[in-house]
């Protein structure tokens, strides 16, 4: 019996990519903030870059995954 493949769908959208990437160069600029208002400083880290990314894709109504429960 053959085993049936899971089709590949896109879990993010285009918008939540584009997003993302405005972050990623907003990091380099070094004008990235994070934190309510940008008050918790500059940030460093790329993986807290793609944070706010999708974090602004959600806000924006983009397709983005839920945040997984800690």
């Amino acid at each position: 019996m053959p085993t049936k493949r899971k089709s590949s769908r896109r879990r993010y959208g285009k918008a939540a990519g584009k997003s993302v990437a405005s972050a990623m160069r907003r990091k380099k600029r070094g004008t990235l903030k994070s934190g309510p208002g940008g008050k918790g400083g500059t940030v460093k880290s790329r993986q807290q870059a793609i944070a706010i990314g999708l974090s602004e894709a959600r806000k924006k109504g983009a397709k983005v995954p839920t945040r997984k429960a800690a």
